[in-house]
């Protein structure tokens, strides 16, 4: 029989244990950093299907660009609106990073290869988007919105 204090430590484990997880994947909210101002532009929403992991923008931080449309995209983004739209996608856990995703510049409507990689215990990520080699590319630093 098991004693009070084992179920509690056993109950305590349980409950941290999918909090570790969680803190271990890019699953969950992210606040988009403007390269410029420094300030938090968008919350994008990052989610796992079957080990590909996938992100769209689910809030506009700036209240007055909430309608924006993604007027330079094509195929089936052309004329989208920015809020609502899946900008990262195809993105699978290859050891410590996350690997052979494409993410869409909204501004430019320009589509990159791309990469991610957690940072801080879980509570940065590291998103690249390149063209060709992952060496000629752009790195930004997203921060856990939860």
């Amino acid at each position: 029989m098991l004693n009070r204090s084992l179920i509690k430590t056993m109950g305590l484990m349980a409950a941290l244990i999918p909090a570790i997880s969680f803190a271990a994947s890019p699953v969950g909210v992210w606040k988009t950093i403007d390269d410029n101002s420094g300030q938090a532009k968008s919350l994008v929403t990052i989610t796992d299907q079957n080990g590909v992991f996938s992100g769209t923008v689910t809030r506009i931080i700036d209240p007055t660009k909430r309608d924006s449309i993604c007027t330079k995209c094509e195929n089936e983004r052309k004329s989208q609106k920015i809020e609502g739209m899946t900008i990262l996608w195809g993105m699978k856990k290859d050891g410590k990073k996350y690997d052979d995703g494409k993410i869409i510049d909204p501004e430019s409507g320009k589509i990159y290869s791309a990469n991610m990689k957690l940072q801080d215990e879980g509570q940065k990520l590291e998103v690249r988007g390149y063209i060709g080699f992952s060496l000629i590319g752009r790195s930004q630093v997203w921060e856990r919105a939860e």
